[in-house]
């Protein structure tokens, strides 16, 4: 039985730092921000005085009218044509105007009993949903479908896209890791899920392969609330019943070595990639991006342990952050490592921010190598990509490291969906962060 079904919750406090107020006025606050009322007592009690997930709810959980905040938002050019805009960069909605879809659940959810004591750990509050499967039909991802075990991240890394699925529950980005929402009754609804919604002919393979579900695109699901929840455990439970799937895991922690046992399950009956990122060996610079998330050799060593299992896994190097992850060696270095620890694959791509994200990088990057700064802002002030020059270089950059180090094996989800997008293009003064990190003072490890 999962441990999210705790029969008690107690609320409780969390000690705040004040946030540093960014002068940026490219990524004005959200006028609307709720902040959740938990109930405290019996949780079955609190359960009968909120509403019915499906009468709230959206398809997946998301807000009506709005592509499900596990999938990534669509680009300018997709949301023209579906007749809306993205509704992280919504601002002009009434505070006055009730809360609704996953919204409302969110600023009713009742804590989630927890047995951490330090005063700067999250608030956990448990989250009732209708569904744990979530559709994704964005054109920018390969696969059909998501598997988010939680809402929200205490990883806490800088650059994080998915802060932006704090907004659909009317919350502020910089909540994301500070606010953390675990699905209720994952093992239950997935069983649903794949048995109502999930077909083992795929349309973009013709027929000929499953759909592929992705667990872990928009929080990380071996982040610290796995270890008292157990919702990523519980989906994997109810996964390695079934035949015929296409699953793949991506993650920044070596928790994911917990669930070799069920990992060995599900490839016997199933498609499974495993996938751990690791943008930079450089522990330091690790600690600034990337606050709360195990040290790269940690993820290394996790890596190891999987391939000597017989499971498949790789490493990604997303994001590559210009101008701080992108120096010379750096990547290929992290590459180098992958193979030695037993990565059959590699890849990365290059920083996405989106508006929510950026609020909170802008200020960081002011604050720890101000040379980059201006940059950043003519980089990223009217799209959330790096100029396609840029890009195009580091895309090279990764197939000649491919080539170099033998990562010719692919995850089975793997394929080239390209979007056009329309790019400013600059120059990026490399030496520069290299003379900010330089003078980094040292950070605790851990």
């Amino acid at each position: 039985m999962s441990p999210v079904l705790s029969s008690t919750a107690q609320a409780f406090g969390i000690r705040r730092r004040r946030a540093r107020q960014s002068t940026a006025t490219l990524f004005p606050v959200s006028p609307y921000k709720h902040s959740p009322t938990p109930r405290t007592g019996n949780l079955r009690e609190g359960f009968r005085q909120m509403a019915e997930p499906s009468e709230v709810a959206g398809s997946g959980g998301s807000t009506a009218g709005y592509t499900t905040a596990d999938c990534p938002p669509p680009t300018s050019c997709e949301a023209a044509s579906r007749g809306f805009e993205s509704h992280a960069d919504d601002r002009t909605r009434s505070v006055d105007v009730p809360l609704v879809g996953i919204a409302r659940l969110a600023a009713t959810s009742p804590a989630a009993e927890s047995h951490r004591q330090s005063a700067e750990r999250p608030e956990y509050f448990l989250l009732p949903v209708k569904s744990i499967l979530n559709r994704c039909d964005s054109q920018r991802v390969p696969f059909e479908w998501t598997i988010n075990p939680y809402r929200g991240c205490e990883f806490g890394c800088k650059y994080c896209y998915a802060r932006y699925t704090h907004e659909y529950m009317e919350l502020d980005g910089g909540e994301f890791e500070r606010k953390i929402y675990v699905k209720k009754d994952p093992g239950p609804l997935l069983a649903y899920d794949v048995s109502r919604k999930y077909s083992h002919a795929s349309a973009a393979s013709g027929g000929e392969k499953p759909e592929h579900i992705a667990i872990g695109t928009a929080t990380d699901p071996y982040q610290p609330a796995e270890s008292e929840y157990g919702v990523t455990r519980a989906c994997l439970e109810e996964l390695a019943k079934r035949d015929g799937l296409s699953i793949s895991v991506i993650t920044k922690s070596n928790q994911i070595v917990r669930d070799i046992d069920l990992f060995k399950k599900v490839a016997e009956r199933s498609e499974l990639s495993l996938n751990i990122t690791v943008t930079t060996l450089r522990t330091r610079l690790a600690r600034l991006l990337e606050p709360r998330a195990p040290r790269p050799d940690l993820r290394l060593a996790a890596v190891r342990q999987l391939h000597e299992a017989g499971l498949r896994v790789g490493v990604s190097a997303s994001p590559i952050v210009p101008g701080i992850t992108d120096r010379e060696g750096d990547l290929e270095a992290v590459a180098e490592a992958a193979h030695d620890a037993g990565a059959q694959w590699f890849w990365s791509g290059v920083l996405f921010l989106m508006p929510s994200s950026a609020k909170q990088f802008f200020p960081f990057v002011r604050e720890k190598f101000p040379r980059l700064a201006k940059q950043y802002e003519q980089w990223y002030a009217k799209n959330g990509y790096a100029p396609e020059e840029y890009r195009k270089k580091m895309s090279e950059r990764v197939v000649a490291i491919k080539e170099r180090f033998g990562f010719n094996a692919r995850p089975q989800y793997e394929s080239a969906r390209p979007t056009p997008r329309m790019q400013l293009k600059l120059a990026w003064d490399a030496g520069a962060a290299s003379q900010e990190l330089g003078g980094m003072r040292s950070c605790a490890a851990g």
